[in-house]
């Protein structure tokens, strides 16, 4: 009998072989080794030598365990075992789960196996050194499929040492076939428990006890969205991240400008990373340390090696999407060896649930407040007066409700009754029978990659995870519901909020002549909303990423030494205690905003609104009162562009400036277009271009276009001029309603007398469309008008104007109604 080879083998001698090596191996050898070490061999084959680092091994095959069975004769009583299987019943499933794993742990291996083991071991410690370190890992002949993961369904074991080690980690995961989880996964997906086989991985250890690990996806876990990698890292080895006992850093990077070369870093979100796993000299082969605040308060990966691993992460999406003759989103296992400083790919299988979405239906979910017209979700404003119970990262996008069972104790899942909302500290994959009954997931612990987040999705269960603090807020029988509609933070909320849920067909949606832009805030729902057909942003605000994300002044980050409100500066320091250069914190939170909502949509033009807070509302920022006038009327005071070459702000816009320019030339998204607001005269206008080009945003270079705000009667009156010194306009329809109509929309006295529909405003916005077409410029319309009132979306069609932009909520409903005004035209 052939046990351990190295030569290529033929199929039926590979097939009857006990041992095979990594290197012999492919993606098409599943039924013989199984999907985890199938893929280590395809990666080791056709990856190395594109420059992707993957640890060497060899595997147990199919054979081998399928010639333990036989042997002993294991087939015929784990078969009795299971005839009164019954996977819904806790007890019932835990017993027969229980005695299958003892049957096979207490059956030993043939003599011919263990040699077998044994030999393959040894060549691998005369490769390394005595007693070489391994990763042990089950690997399911139906696993790491296209449409089922069975992610985490069996064991693994780190840091194995010794051949009596080895042997002893391979049994155990012989047995893992049969862990409750695994044995209701099976059931749910209808695999049959005798024809799947479990090989085993046995793989040289890489040193990430002494560096970092994590789990990336080549693909947007929640949203589907296929541009963007996410990638998670944690100190330690990575079963801490897997499992989900850390909350862990997570980065975006958008994939396609990566591949051009940019460097397109469009989010970094810092994890708690509390705990991190070791070797252990001790009986057990690691351990779980705390991680020192110093350490905790610090990226656990460099820019370079964040763009490193995205890069393999496209270059092993798009091995296995050739491979498969159709696009393969990837989920992969990373780590770093603190020793020689090196990354590794570890495993590498395929995304399982937004890869078996079909894209020709919209579902949104949204929370109804009050009554059917406002609501928040999928893409709107949160409501300030509905105040979270407990935060986390949201799984999925969909909104849910129950009452709360706390279960801390595994012992304990019999309790657990379909339909409630399960809280607690983490879940293991042994919970899988019961997060499938759960209306929703509430965990203390966990990132977006763990096992718990990975299962969650593929059952369809809404989950929060890495709350926190879930298990002492929420109480036992509590009503809740659960939000995760709106962007990347999930909400938990008291008591059973009514919602609803809408289903729009994508498939006979019109294409208007008129384009059909989306008003962007949050940078969080960016990727979510890509996916409502659109043709760009028409206004993406920078206030919404300044006061929610930055909270800081920039002029307070420029003078940070002079700030007299110590309060104040105590606060600052604590925001931005990665940054020695304070400034820096501004650019980078500023640009990532930025480079999210425009890698969301690109290649598509997104036009960013330069900062338009009013004077009173920069000095509620975080040491803003220093550096801001008291204005009677701050609606017509110090705004828009007459700051930005001001000596009281110049010095912010340039920050402004930076941002911008990374995003365009450091990530690559020139799909950016900057828009100047609240610019009074022509020359004003030059003024401010001046600025930027001084900053490093000069027209006409590398394709950089400016719009202008056309919200006063002097952008309309002086159009011509105004045409002559930007490329572009957007009709802000609210202040040059105000405006135009002598109205502090502020003011309720008057609020009945605002109208965007009056003949005055419509004249004015007819004056403008009129001069933009005979100058040659773009022309759109950014305000709220359009999304409130259908007719006068009509009115803007029936002048020719170029561009409407909308609120997420109203953009197909305004498609439709264009659509139609655009037909009867022709």
């Amino acid at each position: 009998m052939t046990t351990v080879s190295k030569s290529t083998l033929s199929l039926s001698a590979q097939e009857r072989s006990l041992i095979l090596w990594f290197d012999e191996i492919g993606i098409a050898d599943i039924p013989v080794v199984g999907g985890k070490n199938a893929s280590l061999g395809e990666m080791i084959q056709q990856l190395t030598p594109k420059g992707i680092n993957v640890p060497t091994g060899f595997a147990t095959t199919a054979y081998a365990y399928r010639h333990f069975i036989q042997s002993a004769g294991l087939e015929a009583k784990l078969r009795k075992l299971f005839a009164d299987l019954n996977v819904e019943d806790v007890k019932n499933l835990r017993e027969r789960g229980k005695k299958a794993r003892s049957l096979l742990i207490h059956t030993p291996f043939p003599v011919e196996l263990r040699e077998a083991i044994a030999t393959a071991y040894h060549s691998l410690c005369e490769q390394y050194h005595a007693d070489t370190d391994v990763a042990v890992r089950s690997s399911a002949t139906a696993e790491d499929l296209p449409d089922a993961s069975f992610a985490g369904q069996q064991e693994t074991y780190l840091n194995v040492v010794g051949v009596e080690g080895v042997l002893a980690a391979c049994h155990k995961c012989f047995a893992s076939l049969f862990t409750d989880r695994a044995i209701s996964y099976r059931h749910a997906k209808g695999f049959d428990h005798f024809s799947i086989a479990l090989a085993v991985g046995v793989q040289k250890m890489v040193r990430s006890d002494l560096a970092t690990s994590g789990v990336m996806f080549s693909i947007d876990t929640e949203t589907g969205f296929k541009d963007a990698a996410l990638i998670t890292a944690a100190y330690g080895l990575g079963e801490n991240v897997v499992q989900g006992s850390v909350n862990p850093d997570e980065y975006y990077v958008f994939k396609p400008t990566l591949k051009a070369g940019f460097r397109p870093i469009i989010d970094k979100k810092l994890g708690s990373k509390e705990l991190k796993m070791i070797y252990d000299d001790g009986s057990k082969f690691t351990k779980n340390v705390s991680v020192s605040p110093s350490e905790r308060g610090k990226f656990a990966l460099s820019d370079e090696e964040i763009l490193q691993l995205a890069s393999w992460a496209c270059l092993i999406e798009d091995h296995y999407s050739q491979v498969h003759g159709i696009f393969t989103p990837m989920d992969i296992e990373w780590a770093k060896d603190g020793i020689t400083n090196q990354l590794f790919i570890v495993q590498a299988r395929p995304e399982t649930v937004q890869s078996q979405k079909t894209g020709n239906v919209l579902r949104s979910y949204r929370l109804l407040l009050g009554n059917r017209e406002s609501g928040i979700g999928n893409g709107e404003k949160s409501f300030q007066s509905l105040i979270p119970l407990v935060t986390g990262s949201a799984i999925g996008e969909a909104i849910s409700q129950g009452k709360v069972r706390l279960i801390l104790d595994v012992q304990k899942l019999e309790q657990f009754q379909a339909g409630e909302v399960l809280v607690t500290e983490r879940t293991d994959p042994d919970w899988e029978p019961i997060m499938k009954r759960a209306s929703a997931i509430v965990t203390n612990s966990g990132g977006r990659t763990c096992h718990a987040a990975i299962i969650a999705r593929e059952l369809g269960v809404p989950a929060i995870v890495g709350c926190g603090n879930a298990t002492d807020i929420l109480k036992p029988g509590q009503e809740v519901t659960i939000s995760c509609a709106e962007g990347e933070e999930g909400k938990v909320y008291p008591g059973l909020l009514p919602f609803e849920v809408k289903e729009v067909p994508l498939e006979n949606l019109p294409r208007t002549r008129t384009k059909i832009l989306m008003n962007v805030g949050n940078p969080q729902e960016a990727l979510s909303l890509s996916a409502i057909p659109n043709d760009g942003v028409g206004l993406a605000r920078t206030e919404f990423i300044i006061a929610n994300q930055i909270q800081i002044h920039p002029m307070a980050l420029i003078h940070y030494d002079s700030l007299k409100d110590e309060f104040a500066k105590a606060k600052i320091a604590d925001i931005t205690s990665l940054y020695d250069d304070k400034p820096q914190y501004f650019v980078d939170k500023l640009a990532q905003g930025i480079g999210r909502i425009a890698a969301a949509f690109y290649p598509k033009s997104v036009i960013v609104r330069t900062s338009d807070f009013k004077s009173n509302e920069y000095a509620n920022l975080l040491g803003g009162r220093q550096f801001e006038p008291h204005e009677e009327n701050p609606m017509l005071g110090w705004r828009g562009a007459a700051r930005y070459y001001d000596e009281g702000y110049r010095e912010a816009f340039a920050l402004e400036c930076h941002a911008l320019k990374r995003v365009r030339e450091e990530m690559g998204l020139t799909n950016v277009i900057p828009m100047i607001p609240f610019c009074r005269t022509p020359d004003e206008g030059r003024l401010v271009l001046a600025e930027m080009a001084k900053n490093g945003l000069k027209q006409g270079v590398n394709g950089l276009q400016v719009y202008v705000m056309c919200e006063l009667p002097s952008n309309v009156i002086l159009a011509e001029e105004f045409a002559e010194v930007f490329d572009g306009f957007s009709i802000g329809s609210n202040d040059l309603t105000q405006l135009t109509l002598g109205i502090d929309r502020d003011s309720a006295l008057v609020a009945r007398l605002f109208d965007e529909r009056s003949p005055a405003v419509k004249r004015m916005v007819q004056m403008v469309i009129e001069t933009a077409k005979k100058c040659d410029r773009k022309i759109g319309i950014c305000g709220q008008a359009p999304s409130d009132y259908p007719e006068f979306a009509q009115f803007l069609v029936e002048q020719g104007i170029d561009s409407i932009s909308l609120n997420p909520d109203s953009v197909l409903k305004t498609m439709l109604e264009v659509a139609k005004v655009e037909s009867a035209e022709s």
